[in-house]
């Protein structure tokens, strides 16, 4: 079974428990559920405890399948379980495999994270068949890659809704819900009937995944056989009835319950619904709306836990940018204290120097004023007087020159100091104003955002017919076209996405490995993607000739 919710489920085995017991295993898309039974329980028995065990209510939706002897059977409900055995095969195409891969991972882990959902997390998990996975030199880590890239775009879909999804690609398998039966036409040809829920289908024993012809249930008038041979009246009668032969007579009775099985849910599909399903339906509707409150409150609170996050970070950041501040501040005015200190030390030095310095000019000045006064009497002396006078009036105009200088060197240490009296005088108040900021930002609060008449059939002796109603049948033609359109414009972007990942992994296809139905599946894609679904047409009435196969 594709999920908890589906048109059908398979037994994968059937064992003997205890003398009076046995166990059936009914495998589903993510468990594995065992179940006790009586030896004495029917169908029914069974049906009804699986049907509570996983909460289904539309009962008339399901049903338990099997295979015996390449037959494939529904599971009666007034037989005993034990005289009937299963398993079941259906062909997926690579491309679609990693796709339902990924919704399967969605199921079960919920949306993507990767901080949690890191390389290696699905090294576990058997998500794709053996028969895909040995078709292409791909690693594991090769397809984890594949199937996480899709896995990470279904973020947001809760986990009913994932694996609804999967039962929505599932289902457009070739041979999804598709029952085979070996028959013979008139010419003894052999081929394969195919019943599912949108009609009849002819296939070649080689192709089960493209019909030769399909008669659609609203284009079916008549279904019945006699004894081996099985008829199907179209509801044109301007087209020959079309007839076949089966193996067994047993066959002709499963093929014709089936019929009456599938057509009675596409019936019902059409209708108006009953009381119990329009309820089932509101009720279903208000569970959608409460989970999707529920799932709008708690992304409200991720996204506030998430923004708090972001504050908080942001903050803290804020805060050690302010520290750093700070420290270079501290540090600033620290320079610029030991550079005051300095240059008020070394203005008092010069202007020192200075005062020494005109002190020894005045001294100087007063020796020459001695000298001149003193009588020189020999011309020599009075030479050297005079050479003496020069001197002194040099070394005195040079030290009149050297006090200027100190002087002004004086007067631009001064200044200098009152320039990094200023910057410490700056330093300190910036570092003020650091230390009176607000540590945390006001935040801004974050808005809180807002059953069906069944037609007739008859059985005497060893042949059963059933008739279709002709005016039911003409009003659902329109209705299914309608259908078809929608369903066609709903699938477009889906198989854009298969498309890329088909041509993605093409060149590491490994050609020698492909199978029987591989191959057909491609064939189908070159011709524009023939399938059950496009193949359902009207036969062609010419001059009433017979259907040949």
């Amino acid at each position: 079974m594709a999920g908890a919710i589906a048109s059908r489920m398979s037994f994968s085995s059937l064992k003997r428990k205890q003398p009076k017991t046995f166990t059936v295993r009914i495998v589903t898309m993510d468990a594995e559920m065992e179940f006790n039974c009586e030896m004495k329980w029917k169908g029914k028995d069974l049906f009804d405890l699986v049907c509570r065990t996983l909460g289904l209510r539309e009962t008339w939706f399901f049903g338990l399948q099997y295979t015996i002897k390449d037959t494939v059977a529904w599971l009666k409900m007034d037989k005993k379980v034990k005289k009937q055995i299963l398993d079941e095969k259906i062909y997926c195409p690579p491309e679609a495999s990693v796709l339902l891969a990924s919704y399967a991972v969605q199921a079960k882990y919920g949306d993507y994270d990767p901080s949690v959902h890191k390389r290696g997390f699905l090294a576990q998990e058997e998500l794709l068949p053996k028969r895909v996975i040995n078709l292409y030199q791909m690693t594991p880590e090769m397809w984890e890659e594949r199937i996480t890239a899709w896995y990470a775009e279904h973020r947001g879909r809760a986990r009913d809704e994932a694996e609804m999804e999967y039962l929505k690609i599932a289902q457009d398998l070739e041979m999804y819900g598709v029952n085979y039966f070996a028959i013979r036409n008139k010419k003894g040809t052999e081929l394969l009937l195919g019943v599912d829920a949108l009609g009849l289908h002819i296939y070649d024993p080689e192709n089960r995944l493209t019909p030769k012809i399909s008669f659609p249930w609203n284009e079916i008038r008549n279904i019945s056989y006699s004894d081996k041979e099985f008829t199907i009246k179209p509801l044109d009668k301007k087209i020959d009835v079309f007839k076949f032969n089966s193996s067994k007579l047993r066959v002709n009775k499963l093929i014709l319950q089936l019929c009456i099985g599938n057509h009675d849910l596409f019936m019902r599909r059409r209708k108006a619904d009953s009381l119990e399903v329009q309820q089932m339906k509101a009720q279903a509707r208000e569970e959608k709306a409460r989970k999707q409150m529920e799932r709008q409150r708690l992304a409200r609170e991720k996204q506030m836990r998430e923004e708090a996050e972001r504050t908080r970070d942001e903050l803290e950041r804020r805060l050690l940018q302010m520290k750093e501040e700070a420290t270079m501040a501290n540090e600033a005015l620290m320079r610029s204290e030991e550079t005051a200190d300095l240059l008020a030390e070394k203005a008092q030095i010069t202007e020192e120097e200075a005062k020494l310095l005109a002190q020894k000019a005045a001294e100087a000045e007063q020796e020459m004023q001695r000298i001149k006064a003193t009588a020189i009497r020999t011309e020599e002396e009075k030479r050297l007087m005079e050479q003496k006078v020069l001197e002194a009036e040099v070394l005195a105009l040079k030290m009149a020159e050297e006090s200027e200088r100190r002087a002004k060197e004086a007067d631009q240490l001064k200044q200098d100091l009152q320039e990094a009296r200023e910057a410490e005088r700056r330093a300190k108040q910036k570092l003020l104003e650091i230390a009176t900021k607000p540590t945390y930002p006001p935040m801004n609060p974050i808005p809180a955002p807002l059953p069906p008449d069944i037609p007739s059939f008859n059985l005497v002796g060893d042949s059963l017919s059933f008739d279709f109603k002709d005016t039911d049948m003409k009003r659902l033609s329109m209705e299914i076209e309608k259908e078809k359109v929608e369903y066609m414009e709903k699938s477009k972007h889906l198989q854009e996405q298969l498309n890329e990942l088909k041509t993605e992994i093409e060149a590491l296809k490994l050609k020698e490995r492909e199978t029987a139905l591989d191959i057909l599946h491609n064939e189908n894609s070159d011709r524009g993607g023939s399938s059950k679904h496009n193949t359902i047409k009207k036969p062609q009435a010419q001059g009433r000739r017979p259907i040949c196969i």
